[in-house]
């Protein structure tokens, strides 16, 4: 018996109450019954007869905090004591929840009213089942932390008490809502639900699966991009001890019309399967195979509903290469993304030209929890459980790779430990269920920190010229951005200073690549943000205004007078997050004696704007205090925005400063943290100081929008301690 039949089975029977609530889709909710045991409840707020109340978290839990915030807006509208119910994480379920994945920092945003309209509808049905009881009118029940009252006559009941009645009632349409003004848990910290198994090293995550009979499995890829398997002799490997079977695999079979997620950088591989890790370690040491070049090819793509044809071409790329070939490519025509008045006319005109070009490269995931999934493939049917960002989209693709129907695949989602991008394209689990699949037992498939690093989907390498056209009094009359990358382009055209400038043309181009990438933290704006940031700085220098003013300058010309339709940031919103950063970093007082640098940024629908404070000493940077302001809307749980705030901070002055992955031949130079630089404890902020703009706009995204600013706003403060400007990152190269 399957999940999805399990749940249809048991639903009636027993006591106690469970609400359905279609998280992220129609918004259609049913009652029903319940038992008292801890059945699996996606989508469901369930109370038992004895008062257990548990709220399902839909989205995967990555460390961005959405199993703690995401009940937390069910439980502020259900009206129960935060700190006394049980957060449980749902398997997947598409029967319940559409878009339950965790990616472009839209978990929030997307569920706001969903998840408060699942928890105010349970408590109405409640206030509704206690008024019958009493025999008196609904209005006059109200509700405190998990209990029903009738102040009139004194009467009062615990939730679990009435839940049985509730669930028997018909649910309530167009329930109202809290109001902001009323909210006592959301803008209220809590601490994360997950804090003491962490802590304490409780299974929590993908690698720490362990079950009966189960196998342990690794994979073996080609040493370098552009290659492939031509063959591999598994006699000497399956006569190792503790190894059960040796074989290659193919994740995809030919013609397949792959999805936004389905990037894999080699198709074939070679699966090992013993009964331990060392033993399947040791037998991976011995593989001996035969790699073969590839031939250029082309593969159909279905964007999210954008069909394409992506070109892969033979060859083993080359980082040098790679810089000459986008280098030549800005001297080319482009396409034009956005044009607003005459461009031309106004570098013409201009009385100054700024020029300069930014360049990034590559980047590895590196995410701390090795790529890992367990599986267990029996007939027809398949159970599943890892860390995953994107279950749905792969559930479809492993449907499709093994012939199995979707309500036959079971996936459980672990927390993961790290992700940002990487564990968006599980191509892992695919991998696990082949290799079950031919096992026969159930398999624990395992990446070492080696296979992750040198198996591609990293942040595309970029370059992008910025011009500035001034007049004779210092005023931009002129924008101009020409961006591009391999595979990928990193142009946000209608982004600022978009909207601010008349003239403004924003063009991009890209360069075919068998070099994979994919999503990394706020993809695209991590190394646009950079660049553009930089540029202004530079620009408000040539035009002799502080660099705040300048920016605020253009952003009250876009709030007066915006320049185009298409603009994606709120001018004002924008604006205000800047004046915060410079009242809590005394930015006009401060810049006089100390080396800061500032930057902002709009992205994933909030604003984000820091200003960092850095000396060097003995020659190296120190970063004494960073100063973070952020719009997001109404803030959920301010702990978990200060943790992400700090964390995007941390990563991206590490990023920033020491973050480089390099191509030779085909092969990646870096395959652990020995060879790619991480930022260090000792290279830390001293300080942060996170403040947030405090509004009842509804909730936009968090894990992302603090991370591209930082980037920048370290550039322009190493400009101000060393007198010189940063193009290329990282940082670490230039200043030596």
């Amino acid at each position: 018996m399957n999940r999805r039949s399990f749940l249809q089975s048991t639903a009636l029977a027993g006591g106690g109450f469970m609400l359905s609530f279609s998280v992220f889709a129609t918004g259609k909710s049913t009652s029903v019954q319940a038992t008292n045991s801890l059945t699996e409840l996606n989508g469901f707020v369930k109370i038992t007869s004895d008062n257990i109340i548990q709220i399902m978290s839909p989205n995967p839990e990555a460390g961005q905090g959405v199993k703690t915030s995401m009940p937390m807006i069910v439980a502020e509208e259900l009206d129960v004591d935060f700190k006394k119910i049980q957060v449980i994480q749902a398997d997947l379920d598409t029967k319940h929840f559409t878009r339950q994945f965790i990616g472009g920092s839209q978990a929030i945003h997307s569920g706001w009213n969903t998840l408060r309209n699942a928890g105010a509808t349970a408590r109405q049905l409640l206030r509704q089942a206690a008024a019958q009881q009493w025999q008196v009118p609904v209005e006059e029940i109200t509700t405190d932390k998990g209990v029903l009252i009738h102040q009139k006559s004194g009467k009062k009941a615990t939730y679990g008490e009435l839940a049985d009645l509730a669930s028997k009632l018909e649910v309530p349409k167009n329930v109202p809502l809290k109001s902001v003004k009323d909210f006592n848990i959301i803008g209220h910290s809590q601490q994360n639900v997950d804090i003491k198994k962490i802590v304490t090293g409780q299974p929590l995550y993908g690698i720490d699966t362990h079950k009966p009979g189960m196998l342990h499995a690794m994979v073996v890829h080609p040493p370098a991009f552009g290659l492939t398997l031509k063959s591999f002799d598994a006699t000497p490997i399956k006569k190792m001890k503790g190894i059960v079977d040796a074989f290659s695999i193919k994740i995809f079979n030919e013609n397949y019309e792959k999805t936004f997620f389905d990037t894999t950088t080699f198709n074939e591989v070679i699966a090992i399967v013993g009964t331990s890790t060392w033993a399947v370690m040791k037998a991976k040491k011995e593989v001996k195979a035969e790699w073969q070049p590839i031939t250029s090819y082309t593969q159909n793509r279905n964007m999210l509903g954008r069909k394409l044809v992506e070109k892969i071409p033979a060859g083993l790329e080359n980082t040098n290469t790679h810089l000459s070939q986008m280098k030549e490519q800005l001297n080319k025509p482009a396409t034009v993304r956005r044009k607003d008045g005459n461009v031309d006319e106004a570098f013409k005109n201009a009385a100054k030209v700024i020029e300069r070009t930014y360049n990034g490269p590559y980047l590895a995931h590196n995410c701390m929890e090795p790529m890992n999934f367990f599986a267990d493939v029996k007939g027809d049917k398949i159970e599943l459980s890892g860390p995953l960002q994107k279950p749905e989209f792969t559930e479809q693709a492993l449907s499709a790779r093994l012939n199995i129907p979707v309500e036959n695949i079971d996936i459980k989602m672990t927390r993961l430990g790290g992700g940002y991008g990487r564990r968006s394209y599980a191509h892992w689990l695919i991998e696990a269920a082949l290799i079950s699949q031919q096992v026969k037992a159930p398999v624990n498939l395992l990446y070492t920190r080696e296979d992750d690093m040198t198996a591609g989907i990293y942040r595309s390498t970029y370059t992008a010229t910025y011009r500035a056209a001034l007049d004779a009094n210092n005023n931009l009359i002129g924008f101009h951005v020409k961006a591009g990358g391999i595979p990928e382009s990193p142009l946000y055209a209608n982004r600022f200073p978009a909207g601010a400038v008349d003239n403004y043309l924003a063009e991009d181009w890209t360069i075919d690549s068998n070099i994979t990438v994919g999503s990394f933290r706020a993809p695209r704006s991590n190394f646009i943000a950079a660049a553009e940031q930089s540029f202004l700085d530079e620009v408000a220098e040539v035009a002799g205004k502080d660099p705040i003013d300048f920016r605020l300058e253009l952003l009250h010309r876009a709030q007066e007078k915006p320049v185009g339709q298409n603009n994606e940031y709120e001018a004002d919103r924008y604006a205000k997050v800047i004046e915060l950063a410079r009242k809590q970093s005394n930015w006009d007082t401060l810049k006089k004696s100390k080396k800061l640098g500032f930057s902002a940024y709009f992205c994933h629908d909030s604003y984000a704007a820091h200003v960092i404070d850095l000396e060097i000493k003995n020659g190296e940077p120190i970063v004494n205090k960073v100063y973070c302001a952020i719009d997001c809307g109404i803030v959920i749980n301010p702990d978990g925005l200060y943790n992400l705030a700090e964390g995007s901070i941390v990563d991206g002055i590490g990023t920033a400063m020491y973050g480089k992955m390099t191509i030779e031949n085909g092969v990646p130079q870096a395959n652990n943290f020995h060879t790619y630089r991480m930022i260090r404890m000792n290279e830390a902020p001293k300080a942060i100081d996170v403040q947030y703009v405090k509004n009842e706009i509804d909730p936009s995204g968090m894990g992302e929008p603090a991370y591209p600013p930082v980037f920048a706003a370290l550039a322009n403060a190493l400009y101000q301690a060393k007198g010189k400007r940063l193009y290329n990152q990282p940082f670490v190269e230039e200043l030596s």
